[in-house]
């Protein structure tokens, strides 16, 4: 069973956690299916979003990676319905 989740996150910082973000992303890519950044530099922030479809435990394992790097803040919003 698979679910469709946004998943949304601020990096305070991005110059310092970015790249951790990046990668981590890059672990994960069987389950984005679109993603959108937009960078602040005025206020020194990266705002980004993904589009996944993946099993609720791979998306909520993903969630809590991105949650664990030090200067990101994540959300995640899942469908009720499964695919």
């Amino acid at each position: 069973m698979r679910k469709v989740a946004l998943i949304s996150a601020v990096l305070d910082n991005p110059q310092r956690c970015q790249r951790a973000f990046n990668d981590t992303i890059a672990e994960y890519m069987f389950l984005i299916r679109g993603h959108m950044d937009v960078p602040l530099p005025e206020e020194g922030l990266s705002l980004v979003s993904l589009a996944a479809l993946g099993s609720i435990g791979d998306i909520n394992s993903l969630t809590s990676e991105l949650g664990k790097i030090e200067g990101v803040s994540v959300k995640t919003a899942m469908s009720k319905r499964d695919f």
